[in-house]
């Protein structure tokens, strides 16, 4: 799978006009669908569950990836690649049985991600790095969109970049939160793959265009 994709959040997008802002990134340079799944319990907010997922499933036409911000989220996995979801990530912080979870979520033909909140070291990944198909580094607390990036998160991507190598292992480096066209390039160079883009993709005058300067 290439690298240097950017995954616009649909948690930005306008849900008056979901399918036109899901059309938009169809014809755009997007690669990814991001999904912010939020249940009020794990993270102080709730976005939206399967009726949304349903929209997406039936009118993106890319790779969905969907980011299960819950509480119990092995309960949930199954239901959420039946509506389409191509990739599922759950935190390290929510998920009691990460190794499970991890192949349960491949066994049903989906990647499996993992994700990291701000304050959770890279290292406690060592046991489950060569199972994943993609690591979330958090780069603001999750739970709203909008948030100022933490710096730290440069520190992060090396770190998962050696653990990764050390292990032998094919997953994936996404960066969710605060991405911005300041900060894009410098985070693909620290070696991050995916970016992950909601504010600045959906409250930009041309979010295509800035799409385009997040790539570059």
């Amino acid at each position: 799978m290439k690298t240097k994709l950017i995954a616009p959040s649909l948690l930005s997008a306008d849900f008056g006009n979901l399918q036109r802002d899901i059309e938009m990134l169809n014809n755009s340079q997007a690669d990814w669908f991001h999904v912010d799944v939020m249940d009020g319990r794990f993270v102080p907010n709730i976005s939206f569950g399967f009726p949304v997922m349903k929209t997406v499933q039936k009118h993106a036409k890319k790779f969905v990836d969907v980011h299960l911000m819950i509480v119990e989220p092995e309960k949930y996995v199954e239901e959420f690649i039946d509506h389409g979801a191509d990739l599922v990530s759950v935190h390290y912080e929510a998920c009691t049985h990460l190794h499970r979870t991890v192949h349960l979520i491949q066994s049903k033909g989906s990647k499996a991600g993992v994700v990291l909140n701000p304050s959770t070291p890279v290292l406690l990944l060592e046991d489950i790095i060569a199972d994943v198909d993609l690591v979330l580094l958090m780069s603001v607390n999750p739970g709203f969109g909008g948030q100022k990036f933490i710096e730290n998160t440069y520190k992060k991507i090396a770190e998962t970049k050696d653990l990764i190598l050390s292990n032998n292992s094919t997953a994936l480096i996404q960066v969710d939160g605060g991405v911005n066209i300041d900060n894009a390039g410098k985070l693909f160079e620290a070696g991050a793959d995916v970016l992950v883009a909601g504010n600045a993709v959906f409250s930009s005058e041309s979010p295509e265009r800035t799409i385009e300067l997040l790539k570059i």
